[in-house]
């Protein structure tokens, strides 16, 4: 039987909001101090994220933003990520995480945005579901499917291996799959959508070297 999942909460991705942030690198820089940026945020409908994602960006379309840059316009060489889930997996070797309910508390504060349900008692196939649904949503907005899928827990904590998409355009990489939440323990896992600049990997490795797609994937998702 599939490993279960605590909870689950997700915001559909729709390939509006794909655009929108694939298109950032290429957005014009905010110039100036924090209210210069402070005012092209409003002006886009997004705000500031201190809840569930720290230092990042809540989208207007409803979505947690995280970048290694100072602004998530105009800087093609940072890599960012865009979350449209989160969900608590899982240990079956360790019933201290498992039964630590306030971590169960953090997934409920994703569901209380807007546009976020939470799914409680969830399932890995339904966490694989939100992630075909975005893959959609992707493919729809590039108009290609993924150059290559494959199942692999290269950038999570903890959980069972989920499907990781890749797309390359002509600068960058852009994945959907699991990634590490990087907050208390690691241990929650942001379902999310990624893109970086190509020239950090460019090759993608063969199909059946799964070692090395997994150092690709890391090296395009963990900063």
């Amino acid at each position: 039987m599939p490993s279960p999942v605590h909870a689950l909460a997700h915001c559909p991705l729709t390939p509006a909001a794909v655009a929108e942030f694939l298109a950032l690198p290429q957005q014009p820089a905010a110039e100036g101090d924090f209210d210069a940026l402070d005012a092209v945020l409003r002006a886009r409908d997004w705000s500031w994220e201190h809840e569930c994602l720290t230092d990042s960006y809540r989208t207007g379309f409803g979505h947690p933003l995280c970048t290694e840059g100072d602004t998530p316009f105009g800087d093609p060489t940072a890599r960012s990520f865009l979350a449209f889930g989160e969900l608590y997996p899982v240990d079956p070797d360790d019933e201290d995480l498992v039964n630590m309910p306030w971590l169960g508390e953090l997934v409920d504060n994703w569901g209380q945005a807007p546009g976020w349900t939470v799914q409680r008692p969830s399932t890995v196939e339904a966490c694989v579901e939100v992630l075909d649904r975005a893959a959609e949503a992707v493919a729809a907005h590039l108009g290609a499917a993924p150059e290559l899928t494959i199942t692999s827990d290269a950038a999570v904590v903890t959980g069972p291996p989920m499907p990781n998409r890749i797309w390359r355009t002509a600068t960058q990489a852009v994945i959907v799959g699991p990634h590490a939440d990087n907050g208390p323990y690691g241990y929650l896992t942001h379902l999310q959508l990624a893109a970086s600049p190509l020239t950090l990997a460019p090759e993608l490795p063969p199909a059946d070297d799964t070692a090395e797609l997994d150092r690709w994937i890391r090296t395009h998702v963990d900063w």
